[in-house]
């Protein structure tokens, strides 16, 4: 993960975030989800499909959902940007995939 980049803060609207440290490009990798394998649903659990989940134990976990995302997750379990980031802004994944 590319520490220099993010930072965990607290977000306006409840809990924590992660938020881009400095600018961050279309299509830079931002980080690669660490975490193990699960079965079991619980917090900042990554459902790779209907029974194997990924429990994610970096600070990508406080990625938050958007209808309008600025960041993917790839199957390589890769978070990349989808478009430019601003320092300070807040990086966010649409969690229903649309």
């Amino acid at each position: 993960m590319k520490e220099s980049l993010i930072y965990v803060a607290a977000r306006s609207i409840h809990g924590k975030g992660l938020f881009a440290k400095d600018h961050i490009y279309a299509g830079d990798l931002i980080g690669i989800l660490k975490g193990v394998s699960t079965t079991v649903d619980g917090e900042h659990v990554l459902w790779l499909d209907e029974k194997n989940g990924f429990h994610v134990h970096c600070d990508l976990r406080f990625i938050n959902h958007s209808d309008i995302p600025n960041a993917v997750y790839y199957d390589t379990l890769e978070v990349c940007a989808l478009r430019d980031i601003a320092p300070g802004e807040e990086i966010t994944r649409d969690y229903l995939g649309r």
